[in-house]
Protein backbone atom coordinates (compact mmCIF):
# COMPACT_ATOMS: atom_id res chain seq x y z
CA UNK A 1 0.00 0.00 0.00
CA UNK A 2 1.81 3.47 -1.21
CA UNK A 3 1.99 6.42 1.13
CA UNK A 4 -0.47 8.58 -1.42
CA UNK A 5 -3.44 5.59 -0.20
CA UNK A 6 -2.44 4.90 3.20
CA UNK A 7 -3.31 9.09 3.80
CA UNK A 8 -6.40 8.80 1.93
CA UNK A 9 -7.24 6.25 3.98
CA UNK A 10 -6.80 8.16 7.16
CA UNK A 11 -8.13 11.12 5.80
CA UNK A 12 -11.33 9.87 4.81
CA UNK A 13 -11.55 8.13 7.97
CA UNK A 14 -11.10 11.19 10.14
CA UNK A 15 -13.54 12.63 7.58
CA UNK A 16 -15.98 9.89 8.51
CA UNK A 17 -15.47 10.28 12.31
CA UNK A 18 -16.33 14.29 12.22
CA UNK A 19 -19.47 13.56 10.10
CA UNK A 20 -20.51 11.17 13.03
CA UNK A 21 -19.37 13.28 16.21
CA UNK A 22 -21.07 16.00 14.33
CA UNK A 23 -24.49 14.61 13.97
CA UNK A 24 -24.23 12.98 17.22
CA UNK A 25 -23.56 16.29 19.06
CA UNK A 26 -26.81 18.03 16.54
CA UNK A 27 -28.69 14.95 17.38
CA UNK A 28 -27.94 16.12 21.29
CA UNK A 29 -28.84 19.67 20.54
CA UNK A 30 -32.17 18.92 19.38
CA UNK A 31 -33.19 16.63 22.18
CA UNK A 32 -32.48 19.55 24.90
CA UNK A 33 -34.20 22.31 22.62
CA UNK A 34 -37.28 19.78 22.82
CA UNK A 35 -37.12 18.91 26.36
CA UNK A 36 -36.76 23.18 27.03
CA UNK A 37 -39.75 23.66 24.73
CA UNK A 38 -42.13 21.23 26.28
CA UNK A 39 -40.83 22.87 29.70
CA UNK A 40 -42.03 26.54 29.06
CA UNK A 41 -45.21 24.99 27.15
CA UNK A 42 -45.92 23.00 30.57
CA UNK A 43 -45.08 25.95 32.71
CA UNK A 44 -47.05 28.90 30.66
CA UNK A 45 -50.20 26.46 30.32
CA UNK A 46 -50.22 24.99 33.94
CA UNK A 47 -53.00 25.16 36.35
CA UNK A 48 -52.70 28.54 38.46
CA UNK A 49 -54.81 26.19 41.75
CA UNK A 50 -52.08 23.31 40.79
CA UNK A 51 -48.73 24.65 40.03
CA UNK A 52 -46.19 22.28 38.72
CA UNK A 53 -43.82 20.90 41.37
CA UNK A 54 -40.84 21.79 41.67
CA UNK A 55 -39.26 18.44 42.93
CA UNK A 56 -40.92 17.23 39.55
CA UNK A 57 -39.41 19.87 37.49
CA UNK A 58 -36.08 19.45 38.99
CA UNK A 59 -36.60 15.68 38.24
CA UNK A 60 -37.16 16.39 34.49
CA UNK A 61 -34.06 19.08 34.03
CA UNK A 62 -31.84 15.85 35.70
CA UNK A 63 -33.01 13.24 33.33
CA UNK A 64 -32.33 15.87 30.10
CA UNK A 65 -28.51 16.28 32.16
CA UNK A 66 -28.02 12.55 32.56
CA UNK A 67 -28.54 12.13 29.06
CA UNK A 68 -26.53 14.70 27.77
CA UNK A 69 -23.65 13.79 29.58
CA UNK A 70 -23.81 9.80 28.35
CA UNK A 71 -24.35 11.45 24.49
CA UNK A 72 -21.09 13.30 25.31
CA UNK A 73 -19.03 10.64 27.20
CA UNK A 74 -19.77 8.46 24.36
CA UNK A 75 -18.50 10.78 21.59
CA UNK A 76 -15.35 11.37 24.10
CA UNK A 77 -14.88 7.37 23.65
CA UNK A 78 -15.47 7.23 20.13
CA UNK A 79 -12.87 9.75 19.90
CA UNK A 80 -10.50 7.92 21.40
CA UNK A 81 -10.73 4.65 19.59
CA UNK A 82 -10.73 6.34 16.36
CA UNK A 83 -7.38 8.10 17.67
CA UNK A 84 -6.06 4.84 18.68
CA UNK A 85 -6.78 3.12 15.86
CA UNK A 86 -5.50 6.35 13.55
CA UNK A 87 -2.51 6.16 15.69
CA UNK A 88 -2.41 1.85 14.93
CA UNK A 89 -2.30 2.48 11.36
CA UNK A 90 0.62 4.67 11.56
CA UNK A 91 2.43 2.23 13.56
CA UNK A 92 2.14 -0.44 11.22
CA UNK A 93 3.08 1.20 8.44
CA UNK A 94 6.33 1.39 9.85
CA UNK A 95 6.58 -2.03 9.92
CA UNK A 96 6.45 -2.58 6.32
CA UNK A 97 9.37 -4.39 4.74
CA UNK A 98 10.09 -5.98 8.09
CA UNK A 99 10.27 -8.66 9.49
CA UNK A 100 8.00 -10.26 12.23
CA UNK A 101 7.09 -13.35 14.19
CA UNK A 102 3.02 -13.90 13.92
CA UNK A 103 1.28 -16.74 14.87
CA UNK A 104 1.62 -19.77 11.64
CA UNK A 105 3.79 -22.98 11.86
CA UNK A 106 5.08 -22.66 8.34
CA UNK A 107 8.97 -22.47 8.12
CA UNK A 108 11.31 -20.37 5.22
CA UNK A 109 14.76 -21.41 4.40
CA UNK A 110 16.10 -18.49 2.42
CA UNK A 111 19.93 -19.68 3.01
CA UNK A 112 21.60 -21.59 5.38
CA UNK A 113 19.27 -20.74 8.53
CA UNK A 114 15.89 -20.14 9.49
CA UNK A 115 13.96 -19.60 12.76
CA UNK A 116 10.75 -20.07 14.04
CA UNK A 117 9.57 -18.70 17.66
CA UNK A 118 7.57 -20.11 20.43
CA UNK A 119 5.75 -18.82 23.73
CA UNK A 120 5.50 -20.46 26.81
CA UNK A 121 2.92 -19.78 29.59
CA UNK A 122 5.38 -21.42 32.34
CA UNK A 123 8.74 -23.20 32.20
CA UNK A 124 9.09 -26.58 30.35
CA UNK A 125 11.74 -29.64 31.45
CA UNK A 126 11.44 -31.04 27.95
CA UNK A 127 11.47 -29.00 24.69
CA UNK A 128 11.28 -30.35 20.81
CA UNK A 129 11.10 -28.61 17.68
CA UNK A 130 10.65 -31.08 14.31
CA UNK A 131 10.86 -29.83 10.80
CA UNK A 132 8.79 -31.24 8.21
CA UNK A 133 9.33 -30.61 4.49
CA UNK A 134 6.94 -30.31 2.01
CA UNK A 135 5.38 -33.62 1.96
CA UNK A 136 4.97 -33.89 5.39
CA UNK A 137 8.15 -36.02 6.23
CA UNK A 138 9.98 -35.06 9.25
CA UNK A 139 13.75 -34.14 8.44
CA UNK A 140 15.13 -32.62 11.78
CA UNK A 141 14.23 -32.97 15.17
CA UNK A 142 15.57 -31.02 17.73
CA UNK A 143 15.69 -31.71 21.42
CA UNK A 144 16.41 -28.43 23.29
CA UNK A 145 15.85 -29.32 27.17
CA UNK A 146 14.40 -27.23 29.23
CA UNK A 147 13.30 -23.42 28.19
CA UNK A 148 11.78 -20.89 30.85
CA UNK A 149 8.42 -19.53 30.22
CA UNK A 150 8.21 -16.50 27.57
CA UNK A 151 8.96 -15.89 24.32
CA UNK A 152 11.91 -17.67 22.73
CA UNK A 153 13.65 -17.62 19.26
CA UNK A 154 14.51 -20.98 18.16
CA UNK A 155 17.14 -21.33 15.44
CA UNK A 156 17.23 -23.69 12.84
CA UNK A 157 20.95 -24.53 11.18
CA UNK A 158 19.26 -26.15 8.03
CA UNK A 159 20.80 -29.40 8.50
CA UNK A 160 18.36 -32.20 8.66
CA UNK A 161 18.67 -35.74 11.03
CA UNK A 162 21.53 -36.71 8.67
CA UNK A 163 23.69 -34.07 8.78
CA UNK A 164 22.86 -32.56 4.77
CA UNK A 165 22.00 -29.27 3.95
CA UNK A 166 18.47 -29.23 3.35
CA UNK A 167 17.13 -27.66 0.74
CA UNK A 168 16.21 -23.72 0.57
CA UNK A 169 12.31 -23.10 0.21
CA UNK A 170 8.94 -24.25 2.27
CA UNK A 171 8.86 -25.87 5.31
CA UNK A 172 6.52 -26.08 8.36
CA UNK A 173 7.28 -27.51 12.42
CA UNK A 174 5.64 -28.49 15.32
CA UNK A 175 7.15 -27.77 18.54
CA UNK A 176 5.90 -29.84 21.68
CA UNK A 177 6.96 -29.45 25.42
CA UNK A 178 6.69 -31.44 28.58
CA UNK A 179 7.02 -30.16 32.44
CA UNK A 180 7.31 -33.10 34.83
CA UNK A 181 5.89 -35.43 32.18
CA UNK A 182 2.79 -33.59 31.77
CA UNK A 183 2.33 -31.81 27.95
CA UNK A 184 2.75 -28.11 28.03
CA UNK A 185 0.96 -26.11 25.57
CA UNK A 186 3.13 -23.97 23.19
CA UNK A 187 2.27 -21.50 21.15
CA UNK A 188 4.16 -21.15 17.52
CA UNK A 189 4.75 -18.63 15.61
CA UNK A 190 6.55 -18.40 12.00
CA UNK A 191 8.98 -15.93 10.89
CA UNK A 192 7.60 -13.34 7.49
CA UNK A 193 8.15 -9.84 6.04
CA UNK A 194 5.63 -7.26 6.05
CA UNK A 195 4.21 -6.30 2.62
CA UNK A 196 1.55 -3.88 3.04
CA UNK A 197 -1.05 -2.68 5.33
CA UNK A 198 -4.65 -2.79 5.28
CA UNK A 199 -7.64 -1.91 6.91
CA UNK A 200 -10.64 -3.91 7.31
CA UNK A 201 -13.53 -4.02 9.80
CA UNK A 202 -12.11 -0.86 11.80
CA UNK A 203 -9.11 -3.28 12.08
CA UNK A 204 -5.17 -3.01 11.03
CA UNK A 205 -4.03 -5.55 9.43
CA UNK A 206 -0.61 -6.50 7.80
CA UNK A 207 -0.16 -8.52 5.15
CA UNK A 208 2.05 -11.27 5.18
CA UNK A 209 2.44 -12.91 1.95
CA UNK A 210 0.39 -15.99 0.67
CA UNK A 211 2.07 -18.03 3.69
CA UNK A 212 0.94 -16.17 6.61
CA UNK A 213 -1.95 -13.80 4.71
CA UNK A 214 -3.56 -11.39 6.44
CA UNK A 215 -2.38 -10.99 10.34
CA UNK A 216 -3.51 -8.67 13.04
CA UNK A 217 -0.93 -5.87 14.41
CA UNK A 218 -2.08 -7.21 18.12
CA UNK A 219 -1.00 -10.77 16.78
CA UNK A 220 2.93 -9.52 16.07
CA UNK A 221 5.48 -10.79 18.74
CA UNK A 222 8.57 -9.84 17.56
CA UNK A 223 9.82 -7.11 14.98
CA UNK A 224 13.22 -7.19 13.53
Amino acid sequence: MSSVQSADIQTTASSTATNINTNKKIKAEDQQDRFLKLLVAQVKNQDPLKPLDNAEMTSQMAQISTVTGIEKLNTTLQQLASSTEDTRAVEAMGLIGHSVFVPGRSLTLNGESASVGIDLTQPVDQLKVTIFDSAGIPIRQMELGPKPSGFSNIPWDGKTDTGSQAAIGEYTFAVSATQGGNDIKVEQFSLGQVRSVAQQDDKTLLDMGDKLGLVSLADVKQVF
